[in-house]
């Protein structure tokens, strides 16, 4: 595909999630599509209809097994943070219907215990899961995610 046809691709809409404990710990799973160091935060796309905070919530309870109860929306980024994917990548995702992800992320604080939250799903995301700290996690995930999350953190770092 050339660049200019790649520029013209949309983004995806997406929904992101900051989800932090007591500690100020940050969630983050390691993806169980890949034998790599990917370690990432919760995320997926947005539905037709819905809104980026309902997303939000539907995706934490689709990746992690939180439930909304547990936790308490503290803030949400500002603007749209967008992201493009490696050209090895673009055919691989999505079906080639875009170019990367328009993303809008919420800090999330977990008031629940770690065994409230569950990643052996019928449609699971993640192998493992842990708790990190922010600066641990920049190091660990993908390399063309790594400008968003920077952003992410930047926006929510009075919060964190």
């Amino acid at each position: 595909m050339t660049p200019e046809k790649i520029a013209a691709l949309p983004y995806r809409s997406n929904a992101g999630i900051v989800l932090t404990n007591a500690d100020g710990l940050v969630f983050a799973g390691q993806r169980i599509d890949s034998l790599n160091d990917a370690w990432q935060m919760p995320q997926g796309g947005i539905d037709a209809g819905e809104t980026p905070r309902d997303a939000a919530l539907r995706e934490l309870t689709e990746e992690t097994g939180v439930s909304a109860d547990l936790v308490t929306i503290e803030a949400e980024t500002k603007g749209w943070i967008t992201y493009d994917l490696p050209p090895d990548l673009l055919h691989k995702l999505w079906k080639g219907r875009y170019r990367g992800q328009q993303q809008k992320w919420f800090l999330m604080r977990f008031s629940g215990r770690d065994d409230q939250v569950n990643i052996a799903l019928e449609h699971a995301e993640f192998s493992q899961w842990t708790w990190m700290e922010p600066d641990v996690l920049m190091d660990r995930i993908v390399p063309f995610k790594q400008d968003v999350y920077r952003a992410v953190f930047d926006q929510f770092k009075a919060a964190l």
